[in-house]
């Protein structure tokens, strides 16, 4: 089935400028988001999620009420809800293996909504901007062209991504948006920003370092926060990297994303 806007299908084989100035009120939708000033999210209710974690949960939940993400440059933050049940997912989202992502959070939503029956399923794409090596434009098309490959029809309803969530100042490129949540009682979706990250921000960047694939971070129907077991190898003459200076550990991949994930995205 294919992704939607306003009932028809995008057309991948044309440029995304081409699918704004086609649909122009996703323009207008990224104009009003963008406008909107970051409100600050406190950890009462909230479950932010880290890079390469989705979470995703209903409006019957009793312990999440917000599900939030930020510090995202050229990572994409992405709220797939069904309008029946409300059940709604937040992913960060950092290009590493985007088909399959898709695919999880697809089949997360669907298992608590009874999507034979009344709504549809919804998209919300956000993040960022026009990058020199161009890394936010390739997850951009990464994300339309998995959400396009699903069985079901999903309903593109957000789109404030790279050129659309680009700011410049003296020649320089930025995103304006770098974190949203999502209410999943109202289904608001705002810029926002989280002065807590947790619970257990630690461990779960520990996992993340790693290299692990997209991880489910919750358990909806036990209200409970789940990390599962993972295995840290040894990293090589760590001690020499821990000596050397930023710009030289980011001129080494793999080296940076140990170090700095955010930025080896």
């Amino acid at each position: 089935m294919p992704l939607l806007v306003n009932g028809a299908r995008v057309d991948l084989s044309r440029p995304t400028g081409d699918m704004i100035r086609a649909h122009p009120h996703l323009e207008e939708k990224a104009k009003l988001l963008r406008s909107q000033p970051a409100q600050t999210v406190e950890p009462k209710g909230l479950l932010y999620v880290q890079q390469r974690e989705f979470a995703v949960t209903t409006p019957k939940d009793g312990s999440v009420s917000v599900l939030g993400s930020d510090d995202a440059t050229t990572c994409h933050i992405v709220v797939l809800r069904h309008t029946g049940s409300g059940a709604t997912c937040l992913t960060h989202c950092d290009g590493s293996d985007t088909e399959a992502e898709v695919s999880l959070i697809m089949s997360s939503v669907k298992s608590l909504s009874n999507t034979t029956g009344c709504g549809r399923l919804e998209v919300h794409l956000v993040g960022g901007f026009n990058d020199d090596r161009q890394l936010s434009q390739k997850l951009t098309n990464q994300l339309l062209r998995a959400f396009d490959l699903q069985p079901d029809d999903v309903h593109l309803v957000t789109f404030c991504v790279t050129e659309l969530n680009d700011r410049e100042e003296q020649d320089i490129h930025f995103p304006i948006i770098y974190g949203i949540a999502v209410n999943v009682k109202t289904a608001e979706i705002f810029p926002a920003t989280f002065p807590e990250k947790g619970p257990d921000e630690d461990l779960r960047s520990a996992h993340v370092l790693t290299g692990a694939p997209l991880t489910n971070i919750y358990d909806a129907r036990t209200e409970q926060l789940r990390i599962g077991p993972y295995f840290w190898g040894p990293f090589p003459h760590v001690d020499f990297w821990l000596e050397q200076d930023d710009a030289q550990i980011l001129q080494v991949p793999e080296t940076a994303f140990f170090f700095f994930p955010l930025l080896a995205e």
